[in-house]
């Protein structure tokens, strides 16, 4: 036990060690940011605490260090004055303010064995904020402005959608952003017409075949892409999505019959035991002593199965309206099975195993259709559509 609690110590020590270390190899590195992260983590948990000391020592060197170098950064961005740079001064910026926000609770910080409290010295950078963000809105509205309207292709539309969605995120209500985001959002959706088609020779259930082109059940519109199964007349669609069935077999009815014999001992009752002299045998006690009877019993189990089997094969075929060309096809099939059992005897049912008594509880039921069994393989035939929708692309 008093090893056991040494090690405790020892092992937290350890950690703690570790810790230090890393945040050491982060600044040595030049990875200020995470170096200045580890030490405002473990000072966060207790700034007094004597393990962590060092990590005060390693938060005043990193944010120094960090500081300078950014504030060059800036300035060499600045001097070369390119209008491409305004985001990565404004996020410069943003960064050293929210170190010193991260800093300043935990302030004063003693540093014991030099007898001082660490320096930190912070500067206001709000206004510079405020004009690069200023800058940078105009710089990203002019640009994304343009893009969207001499788009080329829907990814160009997308970008500037992009654009303006980060510009909302950091000014937002920026002149009319939320307007433009609308339009490059509706300019840069693929509509995808859906059809379902029957070159079988069998009739695909209307209920199968309504519910095959309700995608709103599917879940599969993404912020890129809308599957409209109902062409609406205004919409110019950019793609074709076929569902086509190209092979419906149905299995005959089968009704097939299996005999089984079982045959089992039971208790039958019971005797007295007896001497060799025909005397009652008593136990102990003074009670007669019972010996169990047992007999054979026999039954006849007749099982009748009902099969029918139903299998659904085909294609989802994706085409591209523009080129008029085949995109992709992809393989599509389903089975569904139905199976009833049902059994009567002949005989005495305590000769049966458990696994067949259930049976004789079941009648023989109706087979389905032909357009239910297809119905219920069309079940499965969504899922498998489904999967086939999530994992294709466009582009």
């Amino acid at each position: 036990m008093k090893k056991m609690i040494l090690l405790v110590p020892i092992l937290v020590l350890l950690i703690a060690c570790g810790g230090v270390k890393k945040t050491q190899k982060a600044l040595n590195a030049g990875d200020y940011s995470n170096a200045i992260n580890n030490a405002l983590q473990n000072l966060a948990e207790n700034k007094t605490k004597k393990s962590h000391q060092p990590y005060i020592v390693l938060l005043e060197d990193a944010f120094k260090k960090n500081t300078e170098r950014e504030l060059k950064y800036i300035a060499f961005l600045e001097k070369d004055g390119n209008e491409a740079s305004y985001e990565d001064i404004y996020k410069s910026y943003v960064s050293l303010r929210d170190i010193q926000e991260r800093i300043r609770p935990l302030l004063p910080l003693r540093i014991t064995e030099e007898n001082r409290d660490a320096e930190f010295s912070f500067s206001n950078y709000e206004n510079d904020i405020i004009d690069y963000k200023e800058d940078l809105s105009e710089y990203l509205f002019d640009n994304a402005e343009d893009l969207l309207t001499n788009a080329v292709t829907k990814r160009d539309y997308r970008k500037a959608y992009n654009d303006f969605v980060y510009l909302e995120e950091i000014n937002p209500g920026f002149e009319d952003t939320r307007q433009k985001i609308e339009e490059a959002h509706e300019k840069g959706i693929d509509y995808v017409e859906v059809q379902v088609l029957n070159n079988s020779n069998q009739i695909i259930p209307v209920r199968l075949s309504e519910e095959l082109l309700n995608f709103n059940t599917f879940g599969l519109d993404d912020l890129w892409t809308k599957y409209h199964s109902n062409p609406v007349s205004n919409i110019k669609y950019d793609y074709g999505m076929q569902v086509s069935f190209n092979q419906i077999d149905i299995s005959p009815e089968q009704l097939s019959e299996k005999e089984i014999i079982r045959e089992k001992q039971i208790k039958d009752g019971y005797k007295y035991a007896t001497d060799s002299n025909g005397n009652v045998v008593k136990d102990s006690l003074g009670n007669k002593i019972k010996i169990d009877k047992f007999k054979t019993v026999r039954c006849r189990f007749n099982q009748f199965t009902q099969f029918k089997s139903a299998r659904v094969a085909g294609n989802v075929i994706y085409l591209d309206f523009k080129t008029k060309q085949q995109l992709n096809s992809y393989p599509l099939a389903s089975e569904f099975i139905f199976e009833h059992i049902y059994a009567n005897i002949d005989g005495d049912k305590r000769a049966l195993d458990n696994d067949l008594r259930p049976y004789l509880d079941q009648v023989a039921i109706p087979f389905p259709t032909n357009e239910q069994m297809v119905y219920d393989a069309g079940e499965d035939l969504k899922a498998r559509i489904k999967s086939i929708v999530g994992r294709h692309r466009f582009n």
